[in-house]
């Protein structure tokens, strides 16, 4: 299956959703690039962004994953890049 260069977009409203988003993420750490969190007190939220390198089917199934926990909510963006889809 062709890899995709995709971008995940996280924001926990949550506290104690961390330690079940953090399970996933490592069990999609091999297609995982890099990841960036920043924790915006003020509004009690976390913002996190995961950069993937990997099929439609696994980033599909991750966001998918991570927006059914509770307080937290998923945005996913798959650029089209050139030779590569």
């Amino acid at each position: 299956m062709e890899s995709r260069v995709a971008l995940i977009g996280i924001v926990v409203s949550e506290p104690d959703s961390v330690e079940q988003m953090n399970g996933i993420l490592h069990q999609y750490a091999p297609y995982i690039i890099g990841r960036m969190g920043i924790p915006y007190k003020e509004a009690g939220v976390s913002l996190i962004s995961v950069a993937l390198d990997a099929p439609q089917d696994i980033i599909s199934a991750l966001s998918g994953k991570l927006g059914a926990i509770s307080g937290v909510s998923t945005k996913t963006i798959t650029p089209k890049i050139a030779g590569r889809n």
